[in-house]
């Protein structure tokens, strides 16, 4: 797992911080401790946005959203955002349209 560098948009490496913020919380780390491995810009196939639930309906739109893949040591981490919703750590990640 190789790490990526930082974004120089400053929005999106405030969703990243907030994704590593939210994992260093869950993990008791330090974000620094926490490795971007992926960021991309994705389309999600309805307003799951990657992560559908077990027993929930979802609109069956396409959403635009990013994948952000964090790492900590050979683990990876996966948090999806969408439609206006900050970044969400999915723990059974579906996959983008492709």
């Amino acid at each position: 797992m190789t790490p990526i560098p930082t974004p120089t948009d400053p929005a999106l490496q405030k969703l990243v911080d907030q994704a590593k913020a939210d994992l260093a919380a869950r993990l008791g780390l330090k974000p620094e401790q926490i490795a971007l491995l992926e960021l991309a810009a994705v389309v999600w196939p309805d307003s799951s946005l990657g992560c559908p639930q077990p027993g929930m309906a979802y609109t069956q739109v396409l959403q635009d959203g990013l994948r952000i893949r964090l790492g900590v040591g050979q683990s990876v981490y996966q948090y999806h955002t969408g439609a206006g919703r900050g970044p969400f750590f999915c723990q059974s990640p579906g996959k983008p349209v492709p």
